[in-house]
């Protein structure tokens, strides 16, 4: 087991740094969308220099980018979470009637949104972690539970933006130093939890647990309470984003998030989180959003139609996917080269054998991440 231990690195942190960036799945997404976004401006400039064209490439993502960040948190564990875009549609209503019925303060209403978005997602986590039920299956179930819930509730009626406060439907308008308060809203929410995941102890056991989940039982993971908060978080994520539909747009009908649950599991998946678990970054998982929105409304302006743009996506995701497998296999290679010719081999690369990111992949080789991870192996 000892040959499987990392040795310090000689390289220095900036040169770590650097090489992780450039080795990132995050970086290649990011470079497709800065030459989709070069492409579309060449062919009409209005794409990016219009009057709304800057305000929009960054405003119209934001809701995909909640439902990403809270979807990245539930895959990493080896799940899914199919039902937000049904808890999106009940937290809009919802946001439409508490304003009509009750007069409440808008701060007051956002947090109602997110609590109602964190119940449904806690009924998910509680249904796949103590009833041991694929989360496939389960939140497929309550897709259409919740669906059926918020067509019964709002039936043919519809909120319109003179229902809702001028001020709430202005922080869908309004900008700070030329960014949309709700691209802000989502910036931050994604620099929260993608702190959490690289760096707190909980964020660390998700990876764990997505990696191997009979060895995190056997290491003594909290691993029922860490997929419950994976579902909590991602339905609270939900119900904000249905929050920031109702403010966006100014109205809510009874189709409100209708697919857009897919949309969220393959903007994570080209973000590069794995659909298999256990790696991935929800900053990839935002770059995978910003692409996807982009992607619908640049290839109209190259000319493409409505049937190849779908197709575009489709490839997206199939090609993300087997990259992963790629990659997966193409490591599991280097640890067997590294177990069975020590740590010196070259097929490990430079610096020493890989990281163990099978184990707890994605995030900082830290002195108790390498602990762990040793202990885990001696578990096995």
């Amino acid at each position: 087991m000892s040959d499987t231990l990392l040795k310090p690195s000689a390289a220095s942190p900036a040169t770590r740094i650097l090489k992780d960036v450039l080795r990132s799945r995050e970086l290649a997404v990011a470079v497709v969308l800065v030459l989709l976004v070069a492409a579309t401006t060449v062919k009409s400039d209005a794409f990016l220099f219009g009057a709304t064209g800057w305000r929009d490439l960054l405003l119209t993502p934001s809701m995909l980018v909640l439902l990403a960040v809270g979807q990245t948190a539930v895959i990493i564990t080896r799940n899914v979470d199919l039902s937000v875009g049904s808890t999106l549609g009940l937290t809009a209503y919802l946001t439409g009637r508490l304003f009509i019925d009750t007069g409440l303060p808008i701060i007051a209403v956002v947090l109602a949104g997110v609590l109602m978005g964190a119940v449904l997602g806690l009924v998910n986590g509680v249904l796949v972690a103590f009833g041991r039920v694929p989360a496939l299956v389960i939140t497929l179930g309550t897709m259409y539970i919740y669906r059926g819930i918020f067509l019964t509730w709002a039936g043919s009626d519809r909120i319109n933006a003179d229902d809702m406060p001028r001020d709430f439907r202005n922080l869908g308008t309004d900008s700070i130093l030329g960014i949309p308060i709700l691209t802000i809203v989502a910036l931050v929410v994604l620099g929260l939890v993608g702190y959490y995941l690289r760096t707190a102890r909980g964020g660390r056991e998700l990876y764990a647990i997505g990696s191997d989940p009979d060895a995190a039982k056997l290491y003594g993971l909290p691993v029922t309470r860490r997929i419950l908060f994976a579902f909590v978080l991602s339905g609270a994520l939900a119900g904000l984003a249905g929050v920031v539909s109702a403010a966006r747009f100014g109205t809510v009908s009874s189709s409100v998030g209708s697919g857009i649950e897919l949309e969220a599991v393959g903007a994570a998946v080209i973000g590069g989180v794995a659909i298999f678990g256990g790696s991935g970054t929800v900053w990839g998982a935002a770059l995978g959003a910003f692409l996807l929105v982009t992607i619908n409304r640049s290839l109209p302006v190259l000319g493409i139609s409505d049937f190849w743009q779908q197709a575009v996506v489709g490839l997206l995701i199939v090609g993300a996917i087997v990259l992963d497998r790629v990659l997966v296999r193409r490591q599991e290679r280097a640890l067997i080269a590294a177990r069975e010719h020590g740590p010196d081999t070259p097929s490990a690369g430079p610096g020493g054998p890989p990281a163990l990111a099978p184990i707890v992949p994605g995030g900082p080789a830290t002195d108790e991440t390498t602990s762990e991870t040793s202990d885990e192996e001696a578990v096995r």
